[in-house]
């Protein structure tokens, strides 16, 4: 793959594979820090989960996702549009990227990688745009996780 359909990002954190698991698998957990209400749902692998986005500014928009995998520990991935922030666009027909988030102990601590690929595939008009967005939205939400977890 190149360098313009996959952003990665990685992070260590100074919590266990267990806390930071607890922080991606456990919806309400998940969407303190990624800001997003998904008060009283669950993540779970071929499911759909959805919730209103609280991050400031984009408050208008839905959080929309499918869940892939969930391994214990190790890996939490799902599907989504990418940078879905006109309302008035219907998303549905385009294809989605696949978010991955890879966990490995590192010392006394966890060593995060999140990996988000197939910009490729996202229509030429809003490709760059989205991979812009989101490469800059990885960098906060990696600085959001380890923020939450020091305050655990």
């Amino acid at each position: 793959m190149n360098s313009s359909d996959r952003i990665e990002r990685k992070i260590l954190l100074h919590a266990s594979p267990a806390q930071v698991w607890a922080a991606l698998s456990e919806a309400e957990t998940f969407g303190r820090w990624f800001g997003v209400a998904l008060q009283g749902q669950h993540f779970a692998p071929g499911q759909r989960t959805r919730g209103a986005v609280t991050y400031p500014g984009y408050e208008h928009l839905t959080w929309d996702v499918q869940v892939e995998q969930m391994l214990p520990e190790e890996l939490f991935s799902f599907r989504w549009h990418p940078y879905p922030v006109d309302p008035a666009h219907d998303y549905s027909a385009e294809p989605t990227t696949l978010v991955q988030f890879e966990l490995e102990p590192h010392g006394g601590g966890t060593l995060l990688r999140v990996v988000e690929s197939g910009f490729d595939g996202i229509p030429s008009e809003r490709r760059l745009k989205a991979f812009r967005m989101n490469s800059r939205g990885w960098d906060e939400q990696m600085s959001n996780i380890e923020n939450y977890l020091q305050l655990r």
